[in-house]
């Protein structure tokens, strides 16, 4: 049982985010559930938006990093200094709705121990959908459900999904500790995607609360980018070499080999082809730590990969004005097709 008003700390990671910093905490004054703590965690900005944030809202904590050390370390930070029995994850690029807080504790209250996000909508245009709650891709791509749609749900009652969005993400300390936070070797991208992988591994479900919402506007910092796609392909890789056993790995091998061809396909045709070099000679790199974690998450499963992997959507959903090109259809269609495929090996045997 919840106790009647319990803490919730809310944790704004901020990296230059300016003017945008300001206007999220703005609208965390006007929540109306008032039990809340908001801390501030700072990664260096350059543009003073933490202070000023300070200054113009006294009653926030302020904790100022002497380095960058990405949004898993950043919001770890947050996370061993709040006080609350529960927190949310906020990124700054964000205005919240006032019930925000008080609708994702009467989910919690209703569903139990897990993962929670809100409707989260275009800050530009508040009709079209940004998630409706993320979805995990046998292949380690991680897409946001209806993103680009009108928002048109009527239904308010709440979802499971593959894993809650980073972007606002909601669950008690406990849980949090219990998944040992983020893992920092992520740095920022599929960060959220590898938490509610973990925990669904050990049978912690991931929750769409479309009651409340937040208006995103979303890569504020990196937009599309080299560098952003550097992370996507590091880490989307770096997931399925620790979340998925040697032994699954091996009887899936060659669907992920095919895949591979099409990632680096994808990669050149995008101008993006040294991101993905960059992207593979770090987790070579790292390959003792990669081995060391995969075990690590093994020994704490409950529950199988192919019990998991029975869930997930063989249909990677693009937004339109993304997935029209011809190279673009053909690639989702070729994964798709690969993942149907690799299932039927998994199931089989």
């Amino acid at each position: 049982m919840l106790e009647s008003n319990p803490l919730v700390s809310i944790i704004v990671l901020n990296y230059n985010a300016g003017e945008l910093l300001l206007n999220c905490v703005e609208s965390l004054q006007k929540l109306d559930y008032k039990n809340t703590e908001i801390i501030v965690v700072d990664n260096i900005s350059t543009d003073n938006s933490q202070n000023e944030c300070k200054e113009k809202f006294p009653n926030i904590k302020l904790i100022q990093n002497n380095e960058n050390v990405g949004y898993c370390g950043g919001n770890n930070i947050g996370m061993k200094h709040a006080k609350g029995e529960f927190i949310t994850i906020l990124n700054p690029d964000t205005i919240v709705e006032s019930n925000l807080i008080s609708q994702l504790l009467i989910a919690f209250k209703e569903n139990g121990n897990g993962l929670y996000q809100p409707k989260i909508l275009s800050i530009d245009d508040k009709r079209i959908l940004q998630s409706t709650g993320n979805m995990i891709h046998i292949f380690g791509f991680g897409f946001a459900k209806d993103k680009g749609k009108l928002d048109e749900i009527k239904d308010n009652r709440n979802r499971e999904v593959g894993y809650a969005s980073g972007t606002c993400l909601f669950s008690s300390r406990i849980i949090f500790e219990k998944l040992s936070y983020f893992d920092e070797f992520l740095f920022l991208y599929h960060d959220d995607l590898d938490l509610g992988w973990r925990a669904k591994q050990i049978g912690i479900k991931s929750y769409f609360v479309p009651s409340t919402a937040i208006f995103h506007a979303e890569s504020y910092s990196l937009k599309w980018s080299k560098k952003k796609f550097y992370w996507l392909e590091r880490n989307r890789k770096y997931c399925l070499k620790t979340h998925y056993s040697k032994e699954t790995l091996n009887k899936i091998k060659w669907d992920l080999w095919y895949t591979e061809i099409l990632v680096w396909v994808f990669y050149f045709s995008k101008g993006y082809i040294f991101a993905k070099i960059q992207a593979d000679r770090d987790l070579k790199q790292n390959y003792e730590f990669i081995n060391k974690k995969q075990n690590e998450i093994e020994n704490k499963k409950v529950i199988s990969d192919v019990n998991l992997i029975k869930e997930f959507p063989d249909r990677i959903e693009v937004p339109k004005d993304v997935s029209e090109g011809f190279q673009n259809k053909i690639f989702l269609n070729l994964i798709e097709f690969l993942s149907k495929k690799a299932k039927r090996q998994l199931i089989k045997d």
